[in-house]
């Protein structure tokens, strides 16, 4: 293990940049595909193939990152961004647009897509020592976060200056998707510049590999499922469909829209930020479920506000605490593992997430265009959420990390 400092505030800055980018397009996207004539299920189905398509690529390249080198996977999703971003801004035909959803990585929910997330955390536990990681990943997620909230929020007073005070047009969503891209290219400027202390180290010989694990084979694939539970629970209520139940229920343009998750995601950040102090205290697993459990239930309370100022306000108390179980989530699955099974471990529970997410938004499509289920994925998204929580403390509460 090395402490190599620039490569640490390498993938800080990768981190920004891509969330910034994410924060930006999941502002969006649901009400440009909107725009662009296409029905709720149609758009469903496009923000589920932009997660089906990344699992598949994703899952290859996290899984082959410590052998074909993390910096080149790395550059390898950025490459898939740019594509995604120009694709959708270039076309409104449904095909060719589910074609680039299949292949780009596009971020419809605000949060991480495609293999960055998974390769940058093992690099990340590779640099630092072990007892300052759950420190390091709460103030990733935390610039993280604030990177979303930014991007939601530049969106926002960008489209609102483009529109002059009418509703934005489709050619001003347009340069929102080059402006992805653009970031996209900037990844893969910072990517080349990782040093060899990123990589993995001397693979472990000895043991039957199975999608680059060994030992912890049957941890990580019950933590996966636990994980795509809540991921499934999650996709029902991506960023870009609460903007859309905002924009729809309440009027809200995407100047408030963007201020609503400017603040949602600055909440969401320091309370992951909070989650290294309460994880010494409790532990890693407590704090993924007992943390997550209050968030769930706000959850649910949203769609049955009368007013938009007081849905903003329990959305607002919800990510003040939702995103403590992350960077211990983060943690403890690096804490599990072997240290040469760490980016295949970490893209095997992302793949996971990404699966589980990956054909929820097509059923929030569906309830949002059922009368009197407009609701609905809040509620569903809440409760299978507690469900995940109960099972997470049940399954692993007697695992003992490494």
């Amino acid at each position: 293990m090395t402490n190599d400092r620039s490569d640490v505030r390498r993938l800080f800055a990768t981190r920004i940049v891509r969330l910034f980018a994410y924060g930006s397009i999941s502002l969006i996207l649901f009400i440009y595909l909107s725009r662009l004539g296409f029905s709720n299920p149609q758009i469903g189905l496009l923000l589920s193939m932009t997660l089906i398509g990344d699992t598949v690529i994703s899952l290859w390249l996290t899984t082959s990152a410590d052998r074909l080198g993390r910096k080149r996977v790395l550059i390898a999703g950025s490459a898939l961004m740019v594509l995604g971003g120009l694709v959708f801004a270039w076309t409104g035909n449904f095909w060719l647009l589910l074609a680039a959803a299949t292949v780009g990585v596009i971020s419809p929910s605000g949060n991480e897509v495609g293999p960055f997330l998974a390769v940058e955390q093992a690099a990340l536990a590779q640099t630092i020592p072990a007892e300052t990681r759950t420190w390091v990943f709460a103030w990733y997620n935390l610039v993280g976060s604030l990177a979303t909230a930014g991007g939601s929020l530049a969106c926002g007073y960008l489209l609102n200056g483009l529109a002059r005070g009418q509703a934005p047009t489709v050619k001003d969503y347009r340069i929102v998707l080059y402006g992805y891209a653009f970031f996209g290219i900037v990844l893969t400027l910072v990517f080349g510049g990782l040093s060899q202390a990123s990589e993995a180290g001397p693979i472990t010989q000895g043991f039957s590999r199975f999608l680059g694990l060994h030992r912890s084979r049957n941890v990580v694939f019950r933590l996966s499922a636990l994980f795509a539970l809540d991921a499934f629970a999650g996709g029902l209520i991506i960023q870009s469909l609460i903007a859309f139940w905002f924009h729809e229920r309440f009027g809200a343009d995407p100047g408030t829209l963007g201020a609503i998750f400017f603040g949602a995601n600055l909440l969401a950040g320091f309370s992951a930020l909070a989650a290294a102090a309460i994880a010494r205290r409790i532990g890693l697993l407590n704090t993924m479920v007992f943390t997550h459990v209050p968030s769930n239930g706000l959850l649910i309370l949203i769609p049955f506000m009368p007013t938009l100022a007081s849905a903003v306000a329990v959305l607002f108390l919800r990510f003040s605490i939702s995103q403590m179980d992350v960077p211990a989530r983060q943690s403890y699955t690096a804490a599990l593992v072997s240290p040469d099974e760490r980016s295949a471990a970490a893209g095997i529970t992302g793949v996971a997430r990404t699966i589980g997410a990956a054909v929820s938004p097509a059923f929030a499509g569906l309830m949002l265009s059922t009368p009197g289920l407009e609701g609905g994925p809040f509620i569903a998204a809440g409760v299978l959420k507690l469900l995940y929580d109960g099972l997470l403390y049940l399954s692993f509460r007697r695992v003992t990390m490494q």
